[in-house]
């Protein structure tokens, strides 16, 4: 199920939240103040993010800016400002919707389903990300008009990257991900061998990457946007 960053510093608000995002099957990182939001983002896969604005070390827009430079991932708003100036404040920072306090958990969950569905290809038929294209019905992959065979674990890898692009996953992330275990389990290089293995089938030139990059020290992302097309 997707992870959900939520930063919100009402402790009460947050519990409530987390505990009904939990009960509908979702993971929910939770955080108080804009460094532990940073540090999570930075640490974990995150699909979604609930963001308050009035925080205790900053402001919630910087933070949602802070993100949109680097993923685009879902982001809504979580906050008492209920002014028109304040939601347009929000949705130039990069926020997706808004949601006033107090509101409905209830409204909540729904926005979140709404998105998830989109986002897991019950409206799309395809992902395109410059000349790759991805029948997710069909798990077909097609890279420069020519149809490209993958293994179970090259597919589930190519998703897991193309699904949250620019962000950036790690060695044990990926294995977790892949696999269910982390890297205790497994060959030192198991990540890096399907990843050059994927790289073989979709790069014009391997030692040159352009779709997935290696951030030394880091993980691995994929550097291009995508769209769905349905």
């Amino acid at each position: 199920m997707s992870a959900v960053l939520l930063l919100e510093d009402d402790e009460s608000v947050s519990r409530g939240i987390a505990f009904t995002l939990e009960r509908e099957g979702y993971t929910v990182l939770s955080a108080r103040c804009i460094r532990e939001a940073r540090e999570l983002f930075e640490a974990n896969p995150v699909s979604a993010l609930i963001c308050d604005i009035n925080l205790p070390d900053g402001s919630g827009l910087d933070f949602i800016s802070w993100v949109r430079k680097r993923s685009d991932v879902w982001v809504i708003c979580l906050t008492a400002l209920d002014q028109e100036p304040d939601q347009v404040m929000g949705y130039h920072a990069g926020a997706d919707d808004y949601m006033t306090k107090p509101f409905s958990l209830s409204v909540l969950t729904l926005k979140l389903q709404a998105y998830f569905e989109r986002m897991t290809g019950k409206n799309r038929r395809s992902l395109v990300c410059a000349d790759v294209e991805v029948r997710l019905e069909e798990q077909r992959v097609f890279v420069r008009g020519h149809e490209v065979s993958l293994t179970r674990n090259e597919w589930h890898l190519l998703l897991l990257l193309l699904e949250h692009p620019k962000q950036i996953f790690s060695k044990d992330q990926i294995l977790e991900q892949l696999f269910g275990v982390d890297g205790s389990f497994v060959e030192e290089n198991t990540v890096a061998v399907n990843i050059a293995r994927l790289r073989e089938k979709i790069e014009v030139d391997k030692s040159k990457p352009q779709y997935i990059k290696n951030v030394r020290g880091l993980g691995y992302l994929w550097n291009q946007a995508c769209e769905g097309r349905s």
